[in-house]
């Protein structure tokens, strides 16, 4: 049992995930990493202890695509620590293919991971967030708000976990939890290398599409090699954690609110919350 906040967070053996947890931690946060392979602790557990932070964090197995997985590490958090005050779903996986030449089963292999996981998560999730008065934080992307090519698959399910989540927030809230998405662009972490893109063999299979994928790939190495650095793009995530008033959406660079601009008018999510707020609340007469 604990009297400390506690947060769980997925998708923790690498960037955006592993950078947030050292910072909930260092925030003082009781702080449950979870991944799927738990063999993959160390490079967390170094940097922990590196940074004194050991103590506030406990890795768990957590599989997001199966629901067993999920509802125990769930129940096993709340049993130990007594609460749950705020989950971080950030475990995903990406994609590069276009749909004539990938078929369907990559796209619902991605959905899996980066839509149906994160359901998975909120719902074991909110009965004790609800309880604590707590908070839901998921980690989108710009490309959960703009499509990008050659990666429909992943665009498609971060504008699913988008919509599920701006959907979600305004009813969550009638019953005192938090809702937000957070927005990274590019990042440089080992979710880039844990692709294991194949560039030749990708291009060389291309057929028709290859002139694209070619202008597409140069483009893309060009902006990850100014990528934001995971400890960057996780500041705004512990942030969040506590900010009195938080808005729905957030960026995590110039760069991501440049981006997603060009789109978006209503840059933290409050114009459209306020509006899908009215639908839920009582109307005063």
């Amino acid at each position: 049992m604990s009297s400390s906040n506690t947060v769980l967070i997925t998708g923790t053996s690498s960037g955006i995930g592993l950078a947030t947890a050292l910072g909930a931690a260092r925030a003082g946060w009781q702080t449950v990493a979870t991944m799927r392979d738990v063999g993959r602790a160390a490079a967390l557990m170094d940097a922990a202890n590196e940074a004194g932070v050991a103590g506030l964090i406990r890795v768990e197995p957590l599989d997001v695509t199966d629901a067993n997985s999920v509802a125990e590490c769930v129940k096993k958090v709340v049993a130990d620590y007594g609460r749950l005050d705020a989950v971080i779903n950030n475990a995903g996986s990406g994609f590069v293919g276009t749909i004539e030449q990938t078929g369907l089963q990559p796209v619902r292999n991605v959905m899996e991971v980066n839509y149906f996981g994160v359901v998975e998560v909120t719902h074991a999730a909110m009965p004790h967030l609800r309880e604590a008065g707590g908070r839901l934080i998921t980690v989108t992307s710009v490309g959960g708000v703009i499509g990008q090519p050659f990666n429909e698959a992943y665009c498609a399910a971060k504008f699913a976990v988008e919509g599920f989540m701006e959907s979600l927030a305004p009813v969550a809230a009638t019953v005192g939890v938090r809702v937000m998405v957070i927005e990274p662009g590019a990042v440089a972490s080992e979710f880039v290398a844990s692709q294991q893109i194949d560039i030749p063999g990708l291009l060389g299979a291309a057929g028709p599409y290859a002139p694209a994928l070619k202008h597409y790939i140069e483009r893309t190495q060009g902006a990850f090699r100014s990528a934001q650095t995971p400890e960057d793009a996780s500041a705004p995530i512990i942030a969040a954690l506590t900010e009195p008033e938080p808005p729905f959406r957030v960026q995590t660079s110039s760069w991501a609110r440049g981006f997603i601009s060009t789109k978006l008018a209503d840059l933290d999510g409050a114009a459209v919350q306020m509006v899908t707020a009215s639908w839920v609340e009582e109307r005063q007469h």
